[in-house]
């Protein structure tokens, strides 16, 4: 009983931390240009590519092929991928928050913004694919 109520309080500082921290750096979300030579749709692992190796590597578009790359721990320049959507790490926000690079944000748009890195495998680009 103890056990649950612990687990549960600390699943809600967890929870409120990241909220707030996305909270606090809402307001400096920036929407920025569309990757230059990628697709007008499903395009975050191109956008990806672009800002990680400034080209569009057509092999990376799918964002469960940066998967393939060796985990690692968040750092800038990092990429939090999972089967769906892939963004690269900029800046640690605390709380699991990090400002990311994130082509096909939602709406077709890129931003610079605070996302969760939680739920996400955490690679290193530059490491060797498996």
């Amino acid at each position: 009983m103890i056990r649950t109520v612990i687990l549960a309080v600390a699943a809600l500082v967890a929870l409120s931390s990241n909220a707030e921290a996305r909270q606090r750096f809402k307001a400096e979300a920036q929407i920025l240009a569309h990757p230059s030579g990628c697709p007008s749709r499903a395009f975050c692992g191109c956008g990806a590519a672009v800002r990680v190796f400034g080209s569009p590597i057509r092999s990376l578009w799918l964002a469960a092929a940066w998967l393939k790359f060796p985990r690692t721990a968040p750092a800038p320049g990092m990429v939090a991928a999972r089967r769906g959507h892939v963004m690269v790490l900029e800046a640690d926000l605390g709380g699991g928050v990090w400002q990311v690079y994130d082509a096909n944000s939602g709406g077709r748009k890129t931003r610079r913004h605070a996302r969760s890195i939680a739920g996400y495998v955490i690679v290193n680009p530059h490491g060797r694919a498996a």
